[in-house]
């Protein structure tokens, strides 16, 4: 895809709002990302604001190409129906339409872990792989996204599975370990007792692990003794990005 209908990827987090025109053929970004601080009150109106000032800085390159848009909530149909680090104004909100109206352009709204998994299934680690693959994303929570034989199972939310009492991610994501000022050792512990309840139910064929602690993965992923074959993201903190720009480019039906 060239000239001046490059999809777009915003990927909106909790700290920051990301983006980047993408080059669906390399799986890369097409020009520097762009990052602006998240504002403190995250309403959509103020997110909304800030994702029109990205996308009209990328105006040149990508026109009135496709825009992905990733937030971290369960989405369904372009509604927002949970908030993850974002005001709580988003749930029930139809941010999708709410985002084509101010970009003037097409958008796919969907889950940042979601769009993540996509682009390691589509560009990396787990490309070309057949059968179960979770990828899961750890950063304050723990994100999860689903694929069988590269077709996602949506807004799975597997961080928020209750084990030995407590809300997963609240023990065994990266935000736990910081805040419990864990060794490596010690929060490989508590992600081997998450991991292996995953395994036991979804027989997964692989695992990836993305998130920004997954470039210090050699700290922990050996000290893990799993069924299945477990490796870090390949596209780290950009994936959310270019996932976002593929899913809207595939539901703009445009061949990639």
């Amino acid at each position: 895809m060239t000239g001046t209908h490059l999809p777009l990827g915003i990927d909106i987090g909790g700290s920051g709002i990301k983006g980047a025109p993408v080059d669906l053929e390399a799986g890369g970004f097409a020009a520097d990302r762009i990052r602006i601080e998240t504002p403190g009150r995250s309403t959509p109106k103020a997110v909304v604001k800030i994702a029109t000032e990205i996308a009209n800085e990328f105006a040149g390159v990508t026109g009135d190409g496709p825009v992905g848009v990733t937030v971290p909530a369960v989405t369904s149909g372009g509604t927002v129906l949970s908030a993850a680090n974002i005001d709580n104004a988003w749930i029930g909100t139809d941010a999708g339409a709410m985002l084509a109206d101010a970009l003037g352009r097409p958008v796919t709204l969907l889950n940042d872990a979601d769009a993540a998994g996509v682009a390691e299934v589509r560009y990396g680690a787990a490309r070309d792989t057949a059968g179960t693959v979770l990828v899961a994303t750890l950063g304050t929570g723990i994100g999860s996204a689903l694929f069988v034989d590269g077709r996602l199972v949506p807004n799975t939310e597997l961080g928020h599975l209750e084990i030995d009492g407590h809300d997963a991610e609240r023990r065994a994501s990266n935000g736990a370990r910081e805040a419990d000022d864990l060794s490596w050792e010690k929060w490989a512990k508590r992600l081997q007792r998450y991991f292996r309840h995953v395994e036991d139910l979804l027989w997964p064929d692989l695992i990836v692990i993305g998130g920004g602690v997954s470039k210090k993965a050699d700290k922990f992923l050996p000290l893990l003794d799993l069924r299945t074959p477990i490796v870090p993201a390949a596209l780290r903190n950009d994936a959310g990005i270019i996932g976002a720009a593929w899913t809207a480019s595939q539901a703009a039906g445009e061949a990639v």
